[in-house]
């Protein structure tokens, strides 16, 4: 999925540009365009040293105009090569070597997202690589070498989403959505599981800060429908990592209310998370078992979902399964107790009375007794209620008793 191009409206385009750039020789522009590489990495490094100095001594240090001047005096060797693998990321060339060393030092230098983002061309160079496998995706053609080379570049957006000061740039920028197409993928190759396992480590890394404007932006695009799809279909890493970022939205107060707003959104994150508990009884595993209990618990803190969840909570976390791979487990294991008080008939909404369930879309207005399950297509599971069962317009198959 591609961003808008009218997201870009707001951009001037001069259909006649300045005829001295249509004519410069190439030679010229690779020196301006090095220089100003340099100029821009120049400012993040002394910024650096002085940062260090600054440390050291504890009194605010400035350069000396002569280092200034010549460039990269306090710079150390291993920034220097640093400073050389951004630099090939412009030359298609170097790149995929530089992708890699970089992919690797990307813990080792405090500053490089802020490198990487404000150094001419480097964000450009990286989207390219992203953009470039895209018609690897349908059909499948995607090898092991060119989701090596993808995914060292989104390594690099990883860390530029993990930092504070680049953080919102990157929101600003509507990067993620570049990485959808990724996550939107169904092939069980090691490739395909690679790229995406790294692709929702981007979204991780945003998530990961509990920061509202992060979760707002997510709750304008298809970040849920893509996690809970992996989140069934996925290997185990890509289901932990899935299930961590729905688990960041649940916890953020906009992310319940978006969740729970509608019955079809409820029932969606709902179902998928009882399916992921079936498949947990047979293959018991505590990293996934404490994200489901987390994302059910903060599903139980809103009042009409607590009044659903008493109906369809899946019975292995009502019994005893889990015990043995709880033991050791202590937090989770209270969560899972927490849950359970929450969804006891002795909790009340705030008037005294069980919360009412959501008002129905229904195609005539009306609720039917005749059917007493249905089940949404894009998930195929089915979804068992008491009493009777509302219709929804669009989105539920009816099927008689």
């Amino acid at each position: 999925m591609l961003p808008n191009p009218q997201l870009y409206g707001h951009h001037g385009y001069n259909a006649h540009p300045d005829q001295s750039w249509m004519h410069s020789q190439p030679g010229h522009q690779h020196q301006v365009q090095q220089a100003t590489i340099s100029a821009a990495q120049q400012q993040h490094y002394n910024r650096l040293a002085n940062s260090h100095n600054s440390a050291a001594t504890g009194m605010p240090v400035s350069a000396p105009a002569h280092v200034q001047d010549s460039g990269l005096e306090n710079v150390s060797e291993d920034n220097r090569r640093t400073l050389g693998y951004i630099a090939d990321l412009l030359n298609e060339n170097t790149r995929e070597a530089a992708l890699l060393e970089l992919s690797k030092k990307r813990e080792q230098v405090p500053e490089l997202a802020l490198i990487l983002w404000h150094s001419f061309g480097v964000m450009t160079s990286l989207m390219q690589e992203i953009i470039s496998v895209y018609g690897l995706l349908n059909p499948s053609q995607l090898t092991a070498a060119a989701s090596n080379r993808v995914c060292n570049a989104l390594a690099l957006l990883q860390c530029v989403a993990s930092h504070n000061e680049t953080r919102t740039l990157f929101l600003n920028a509507h990067i993620p959505l570049f990485l959808y197409p990724f996550l939107n993928t169904t092939s069980k190759s090691r490739p395909f599981e690679y790229l995406r396992l790294t692709s929702l480590g981007v979204i991780g890394a945003l998530v990961k800060n509990d920061s509202t404007e992060v979760i707002n932006f997510l709750l304008t695009t298809e970040i849920i429908p893509l996690c809970l799809r992996i989140m069934e279909t996925g290997s185990e890493l890509s289901k932990t990592v899935a299930i961590f970022i729905v688990q960041k939205i649940l916890l953020d107060d906009s992310g319940l209310n978006y969740i729970c707003a509608t019955y079809e959104r409820f029932y969606a994150v709902g179902t998928v998370l009882s399916n992921m508990v079936a498949q947990l009884v047979e293959q018991q595993t505590a990293r996934l078992l404490k994200h489901v209990v987390r994302c059910f618990l903060r599903l139980s803190d809103n009042a009409r979902a607590r009044e659903a969840l008493r109906q369809c909570l899946p019975e292995p976390l009502r019994d005893a399964t889990f015990s043995s791979v709880l033991r050791d487990d202590a937090a989770t294991k209270r969560c899972l107790a927490q849950l359970l008080i929450n969804l006891s008939d002795n909790v009340m909404d705030s008037g005294g009375n069980h919360q009412a369930f959501w008002q129905p879309w229904t195609p005539n207005g009306f609720f039917s007794s005749t059917f007493t399950y249905y089940t949404l297509p894009c998930f195929r599971t089915f979804f068992y209620t008491t009493g009777t069962t509302c219709m929804t317009r669009g989105m539920m198959k009816k099927v008689e008793d």
